[in-house]
Protein backbone atom coordinates (compact mmCIF):
# COMPACT_ATOMS: atom_id res chain seq x y z
CA UNK A 1 0.00 0.00 0.00
CA UNK A 2 2.96 2.29 0.97
CA UNK A 3 4.44 1.69 -2.91
CA UNK A 4 1.24 2.52 -4.46
CA UNK A 5 0.58 5.66 -2.44
CA UNK A 6 4.16 6.65 -2.83
CA UNK A 7 4.05 6.12 -6.33
CA UNK A 8 1.06 8.25 -6.85
CA UNK A 9 2.39 10.72 -5.09
CA UNK A 10 5.29 10.61 -7.76
CA UNK A 11 3.10 11.42 -10.11
CA UNK A 12 1.52 13.98 -8.78
CA UNK A 13 4.73 15.81 -8.19
CA UNK A 14 5.75 15.05 -12.41
CA UNK A 15 2.43 16.41 -12.84
CA UNK A 16 3.58 19.86 -11.60
CA UNK A 17 6.30 19.19 -13.48
CA UNK A 18 5.24 18.93 -16.59
CA UNK A 19 2.20 22.08 -15.86
CA UNK A 20 5.16 24.08 -15.71
CA UNK A 21 7.04 22.85 -18.72
CA UNK A 22 3.45 23.50 -20.45
CA UNK A 23 3.22 27.22 -18.78
CA UNK A 24 6.59 27.88 -19.91
CA UNK A 25 5.99 26.93 -23.71
CA UNK A 26 2.82 28.86 -23.30
CA UNK A 27 3.81 32.00 -21.98
CA UNK A 28 7.24 31.63 -23.79
CA UNK A 29 8.84 32.12 -20.23
CA UNK A 30 12.54 32.84 -20.10
CA UNK A 31 12.24 30.22 -16.91
CA UNK A 32 12.84 26.24 -17.48
CA UNK A 33 9.72 23.97 -16.98
CA UNK A 34 10.50 22.46 -13.97
CA UNK A 35 11.54 25.81 -11.58
CA UNK A 36 7.88 26.91 -13.15
CA UNK A 37 6.42 23.94 -12.10
CA UNK A 38 8.18 23.96 -8.50
CA UNK A 39 6.84 27.31 -7.98
CA UNK A 40 3.49 25.92 -8.70
CA UNK A 41 3.74 23.74 -6.00
CA UNK A 42 5.03 26.42 -3.43
CA UNK A 43 2.07 28.21 -4.18
CA UNK A 44 -0.19 25.66 -4.00
CA UNK A 45 1.27 24.63 -0.69
CA UNK A 46 1.69 28.06 0.69
CA UNK A 47 -2.03 28.43 0.02
CA UNK A 48 -2.92 25.58 1.19
CA UNK A 49 -4.69 24.55 -1.77
CA UNK A 50 -2.95 21.41 -1.85
CA UNK A 51 -1.87 20.00 1.33
CA UNK A 52 1.17 18.95 2.28
CA UNK A 53 0.57 15.33 3.38
CA UNK A 54 -0.67 14.71 -0.41
CA UNK A 55 2.80 14.55 -1.47
CA UNK A 56 5.22 14.04 1.40
CA UNK A 57 6.17 10.48 0.97
CA UNK A 58 6.54 11.14 -2.27
CA UNK A 59 8.82 14.23 -1.64
CA UNK A 60 10.96 11.95 1.09
CA UNK A 61 11.21 9.00 -1.99
CA UNK A 62 13.49 11.61 -4.23
CA UNK A 63 15.01 13.65 -1.25
CA UNK A 64 16.41 9.83 -0.59
CA UNK A 65 18.48 9.97 -4.21
CA UNK A 66 18.89 13.97 -3.93
CA UNK A 67 22.70 13.39 -4.48
CA UNK A 68 22.28 11.11 -7.37
CA UNK A 69 20.71 14.20 -9.71
CA UNK A 70 24.51 15.78 -9.24
CA UNK A 71 26.04 13.41 -11.14
CA UNK A 72 24.93 14.23 -15.06
CA UNK A 73 25.66 18.36 -14.28
CA UNK A 74 28.81 17.49 -13.05
CA UNK A 75 29.96 14.40 -15.86
CA UNK A 76 29.01 17.79 -18.38
CA UNK A 77 31.63 20.67 -16.23
CA UNK A 78 34.61 17.35 -17.13
CA UNK A 79 33.52 18.15 -21.13
CA UNK A 80 34.98 22.06 -20.09
CA UNK A 81 38.56 20.93 -18.51
CA UNK A 82 40.58 23.58 -20.57
CA UNK A 83 38.26 26.54 -19.47
CA UNK A 84 39.52 25.83 -15.80
CA UNK A 85 42.62 25.24 -16.29
CA UNK A 86 45.22 27.09 -14.13
CA UNK A 87 42.23 28.04 -11.94
CA UNK A 88 42.49 25.39 -9.45
CA UNK A 89 42.84 27.84 -5.97
CA UNK A 90 40.10 30.22 -6.97
CA UNK A 91 38.02 27.05 -7.98
CA UNK A 92 38.75 25.09 -4.59
CA UNK A 93 37.90 28.48 -2.94
CA UNK A 94 34.69 29.25 -4.28
CA UNK A 95 34.00 25.28 -3.64
CA UNK A 96 34.35 25.75 -0.18
CA UNK A 97 32.84 29.32 0.45
CA UNK A 98 29.86 28.26 -1.36
CA UNK A 99 29.85 24.56 0.72
CA UNK A 100 30.19 26.88 3.58
CA UNK A 101 27.24 29.51 2.86
CA UNK A 102 25.08 26.69 1.96
CA UNK A 103 25.24 24.76 4.98
CA UNK A 104 24.99 27.55 7.18
CA UNK A 105 21.67 28.88 5.51
CA UNK A 106 20.45 25.02 5.65
CA UNK A 107 21.33 25.15 8.96
CA UNK A 108 19.09 28.89 9.86
CA UNK A 109 16.34 27.92 7.65
CA UNK A 110 15.93 24.27 8.95
CA UNK A 111 16.27 25.72 13.24
CA UNK A 112 13.24 28.25 12.51
CA UNK A 113 11.12 25.34 10.71
CA UNK A 114 11.90 23.28 13.13
CA UNK A 115 11.35 25.93 15.28
CA UNK A 116 7.57 27.19 13.69
CA UNK A 117 6.70 23.38 13.71
CA UNK A 118 7.02 23.09 17.40
CA UNK A 119 5.40 26.41 17.99
CA UNK A 120 2.48 25.54 15.79
CA UNK A 121 2.09 22.00 17.51
CA UNK A 122 2.14 23.48 21.23
CA UNK A 123 -0.59 25.77 20.27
Amino acid sequence: MKFLITFTQLIVLYGFYVAGEWLRDFFNLPLPGSIVGFLLLFIALLLKIYPLRWIESGAQFLLAFLSLYFIPATVGVMQYGDLFTGKGLWLIAIAMFSTLMTMGVSAVLSQWASRRRTDERSL
